[in-house]
């Protein structure tokens, strides 16, 4: 099953280079060119990872990241950037983020944490699938 990834950032270059690459990599991608427009996206698809750039115009993703979580706490998110601060770093962690990666991204790096949300969500989707049975074969009388 290929990985289903949002890419939120305010460059199209970027998006459409990181789309093409992962893309190539058997993944179905979507993008945003926006906070906004990618806070849109992200409340009407099902993504395995969210990969957000963190110094946006209209809203910085260390927000985006706490819309997201607020909306979705399984939703695994990804902070890239090309200005780091251990500070941010630390922030994304704490409000949920599977990681931050620097820009230029390694690919290889960045396709492996995407790889690890999609196994994560996996897990989690058959663990809540079990619990839902389980509750389904309490309440009934057979």
């Amino acid at each position: 099953m290929s990985e289903k990834i949002l890419f939120i950032d305010d460059e199209k270059d970027f998006l459409e280079v990181m789309s093409e690459r992962m893309t190539a990599r058997n993944m179905k991608v979507s993008t945003a060119a926006s906070a906004k427009e990618g806070l849109t996206i992200a409340a009407e698809g099902s993504f395995d990872a969210v990969t957000l750039d963190l110094a946006m115009p209209e809203m910085n993703g260390i927000e985006v990241l706490k819309i997201l979580k607020e909306k979705n706490p399984d939703l695994e998110v990804i902070l890239l950037t090309g200005h780091a601060t251990v500070k941010d770093g630390i922030e994304a962690m704490k409000l949920g983020a599977l990681d931050l990666l620097e820009k230029p991204a390694d690919i290889n790096a960045l396709t492996e944490k995407i790889r690890a949300a999609q196994a994560k969500k996996m897990v989690i989707v058959e663990k809540k699938s079990e619990e839902m049975v389980k509750k389904i074969m309490a309440t009934k009388g057979w």
